[in-house]
């Protein structure tokens, strides 16, 4: 079943042609909230609103890799919106000059309906001009995106992640309502993690990555990026391609992925002090640069 699903969104996707100029930042499981204490997002807020103003200022376009919002934990759009508008200030520079691409995933996987995109853009994205109401109704999710190199056969698969995580894919409102009425007030009151989140379940996280792996080796070792589990991946050259771009939820950090020149890096963004002694905002390579030629 699972091979099914993940054979159905490549065959899907949303074709990016990607050549030498083209630069790339990879950010999924953000799970922007509400601010409250459920919002795993507020404390990197900053770090994050940096980066990506960083990225946009450095001409690279913005791919997030699903569960940007958190819809499971909240029941509205609203709040989010509110708490977070600078952030979505900046999304919406991206989207105007054509380098956004949205996919979504398991906690808000309601974008995968047009329909429910528009409604909240119509609410919260009012048009001043012809120019705005194209741009802003032109938005859409996706499931999956296939990044294609120019004149060659070769390409990046990529995806949420939770297509290989058969409950969280097929019965993910089941899932919803136990995280939005049961679980997080166990993780809040007792500290107990959700089972339905392979970033809290370790046995659950390993059962997808080689759920991805097989189908990886399966397809002629098509290289993905994903995200869903929160564990950052970069494989040594000539391991199985599947690279993970970790999460925008870890202790005072962010992670993400980086593609640029036709190479490929694993950076995090984090706070560190200066020879002052100020705290200030750093990034770091984890992993690479590597050349894309050496996975594909």
């Amino acid at each position: 079943m699972v091979n099914k699903i993940l054979n159905k969104a490549f065959e899907n996707a949303k074709t990016v042609n990607l050549s030498k100029d083209t630069k790339l930042i990879f950010f999924s499981d953000l799970h922007k909230g509400d601010n409250s204490y459920a919002d795993d997002f507020r404390h990197n807020y900053e770090l994050y609103k940096h980066a990506l103003e960083s990225y946009f200022d450095l001409g690279y376009t913005y791919v997030e890799l699903g569960d940007g919002i958190e819809l499971w934990e909240n029941k509205s759009f609203e709040p989010i919106y509110k708490v977070h508008n600078s952030i979505f200030e900046m999304l919406k520079k991206f989207h105007r000059q054509k380098r956004l691409f949205l996919v979504w995933g398991n906690h808000d996987m309601e974008f995968r309906n047009p329909i429910k995109v528009e409604q909240i853009l119509r609410t919260f994205f009012t048009p001043k001009n012809i120019e705005d109401k194209n741009l802003y109704f032109d938005l859409e999710y996706y499931e999956s995106l296939l990044f294609e190199f120019e004149n060659t056969e070769r390409s990046i698969f990529a995806l949420h992640g939770h297509q290989a995580d058969y409950m969280n894919y097929k019965h993910w409102k089941f899932n919803r309502f136990f995280v939005r009425y049961f679980w997080k007030y166990l993780q809040k009151w007792f500290g107990i993690s959700d089972p339905t989140s392979p970033a809290k379940n370790y046995k659950g996280l390993v059962k997808v990555e080689r759920k991805l792996n097989q189908w990886i080796v399966r397809n002629n070792n098509q290289m993905i990026i994903c995200g869903h589990t929160h564990r950052p991946r970069f494989p040594d050259p000539g391991d199985i391609p599947l690279f993970n771009d970790g999460s925008c939820v870890h202790p005072d950090s962010i992670i993400g992925i980086e593609i640029e020149n036709f190479k490929i890096a694993l950076i995090k963004w984090h706070y560190t002090l200066n020879e002052k002694k100020e705290r200030v905002i750093f990034k770091t390579y984890l992993e690479g640069p590597e050349n894309l030629n050496k996975y594909i």
